[in-house]
């Protein structure tokens, strides 16, 4: 695959899932602006944008208008923008660098950090919630539905409280990929889920997508792991070997360097098959697959 040229593909579509982001977080002169300058900076603050690309791909696959597509797309990056900054908080992962940047709390402070993530969290909802998303109801509460369960205790937040125990006792292989499939797959498991219920996607369909993003995620995780240990703060934008540090078990503690990435390749191809159903049409998403695979930052 020319990754250049897939790269491209991403950068075009995080610009126009930017411009909704803009469009959704305006800015102001009221009292409150400082929790609106801290949202613009953690949304707005670069990044691949892979789970919009996800969203919109899928979507694509049903023929959705370009717009419900977006800002849907938007939504969930409101909700993974929320996650990055909390988790970056002192009290969890204690992060100072995040896209190469200082993170919302050492730019801001703590209290304004926590604000900007809630109302980030907030307004992804608001946003699926009106009917500009889609006309159908029905499909708009699905939306609402889908994102609330990646987002809270059955997925990232339970993922994430699973990751702060996790130093209590050494984690087993399912054990570590249950942490991963909740507190990284899910969300873009929902991502997948949410183009197809834009679409209105038969059961096979749904399962399809489902099977795809499960598969994704966990390598996703797996290359994340991988890069922890051979890349660099100044390729990835955010502080490296922070788990071998403090001892937390991973897919490369576990498996060590060549397995792992054995393994990701494995989920990169059964990724792929499962997309069969969906022809030439699933190109983008066979696409991303293999960058994920691929990527060195």
């Amino acid at each position: 695959m020319d990754l250049d040229e897939f790269k491209g593909d991403l950068e075009r579509n995080a610009r126009a899932v930017d411009q909704w982001l803009d469009r959704f977080l305006p800015v102001h002169d009221d009292p409150e602006a400082q929790v609106i300058e801290a949202m613009r900076y953690s949304a707005l603050g670069g990044g691949k944008r892979v789970r919009p690309f996800l969203v919109k791909s899928c979507a694509d696959l049903f023929g959705v208008s370009e717009i419900a597509a977006l800002r849907a797309a938007a939504a969930v990056e409101m909700i993974h923008c929320y996650s990055l900054i909390h988790d970056d908080l002192p009290a969890m992962d204690d992060d100072d660098l995040r896209r190469g940047r200082a993170t919302c709390h050492i730019e801001y402070d703590e209290a304004t950090a926590i604000l900007a993530g809630d109302a980030l969290l907030t307004k992804a909802f608001e946003v699926l919630a009106e009917e500009e998303t889609h006309s159908d109801p029905r499909v708009r509460a699905d939306l609402v539905v889908a994102l609330a369960k990646a987002s809270g205790f059955e997925g990232m937040v339970g993922g994430q409280m699973l990751d702060l125990v996790a130093h209590e006792h050494a984690l087993t292989m399912p054990e570590i990929t249950r942490l991963q499939r909740m507190k990284t797959g899910a969300l873009i498991a929902v991502s997948c889920e949410i183009g197809g219920l834009l679409g209105k996607a038969s059961e096979s369909q749904h399962l399809a997508l489902n099977a795809y993003a499960h598969d994704l995620g966990l390598a996703f995780q797996i290359i994340d792991d991988l890069l922890d240990v051979e890349g660099s703060a100044a390729e990835l934008g955010k502080a490296t070997q922070k788990d071998e540090a403090a001892g937390k078990a991973t897919f490369v503690s576990l498996l060590g360097v060549e397995r792992a990435r054995s393994q990701a390749r494995m989920l990169v191809d059964q990724a792929v098959e499962h997309l069969a159903i969906f022809a030439e049409k699933a190109a983008p998403l066979k696409k991303l697959a293999l960058f994920v695979f691929e990527r060195r930052a």
